[in-house]
């Protein structure tokens, strides 16, 4: 089905944290369609800002038709979203994107976010049928936790150590000492190198969802490619368009 700029309505806002907000959004045709992993293209009311912001979805409710967006304030395009109140409208195309795939239930998952990779990892725990495990790093401030504590055993991991275990994800799933038949993560580049590295290490299915600054949000305009393994049939050359071809990708699809 072609996507199209639809007009949907805030049913509320929350602050989260320092700079992370929580939007609700009445979006039943495009929560209807949606995927744990896809994202939104949502577009600003100045004129002047011509490309919307991609944000990654983060709950699905499909019976009220309502999609969540849990997001950081990076720039003017998110400061205008954090001032959205409830009955305000904004412009979106979606959903976007691949998603993650789906888990055999009788294998073992790890669900990893980093920093604001977070948000788009809680729809996929409450959707994953087999056993799974959540893993969560954290700069200092924590948000979602206790949201993704209802669908799954957490693991922590903090920069400071003021919760959990004190280093990265990595650090925390070996603390935990946890084990997995696949790894599906979302967070920055060098969470995602280092997990791709350990699971081929340890023989591990793998897929990563990459952030990057996206502008068209279709595939059309190629600004944000990342290096791929094989050659690709839009570009003929080794890049794959995130959000196009992702933003999930088998590891090994991926150079990172």
């Amino acid at each position: 089905m072609a996507k199209k700029k639809t007009t949907v309505k805030v049913l509320g806002q929350d602050r989260l944290a320092d700079d992370i907000y929580s939007l609700w959004l009445d979006a039943g045709e495009i929560a209807s369609q949606a995927r744990a992993g896809q994202f939104v293209s949502v577009y600003t009311k100045d004129a002047s800002r011509l490309l919307p912001r991609p944000l990654s979805i983060c709950e699905i409710d499909r019976e009220r038709g309502a999609l969540r967006l849990v997001y950081r304030i990076a720039g003017a395009g998110t400061e205008e979203f954090s001032s959205y109140r409830t009955g305000d409208t904004a412009e979106v195309l979606g959903p976007l994107g691949n998603g993650f795939p789906a888990i055999a239930a009788g294998k073992r998952a790890l669900a990893i976010g980093g920093g604001i990779g977070i948000p788009p990892m809680l729809q996929l725990i409450k959707d994953l049928e087999c056993e799974k495990t959540a893993v969560l790093g954290y700069r200092d401030r924590l948000f979602l936790k206790e949201e993704f504590e209802r669908y799954a055993p957490v693991a922590l991991a903090t920069e400071d150590g003021s919760a959990g275990t004190k280093g990265n994800v990595l650090d925390a799933i070996r603390a935990e000492k946890l084990e997995a038949d696949v790894i599906l993560a979302c967070g920055p580049a060098p969470m995602l190198r280092a997990l791709k590295a350990y699971a081929a290490e340890q023989g591990i299915e793998c897929w990563l969802s990459l952030e990057e600054r996206m502008a068209c949000g279709v595939g059309a305009c190629l600004a944000c490619v990342c290096r791929s393994e094989e050659v690709d049939a839009h570009s003929h050359v080794h890049n794959k368009r995130i959000c196009k071809d992702g933003p999930v990708f088998r590891a090994e699809e991926v150079v990172l």
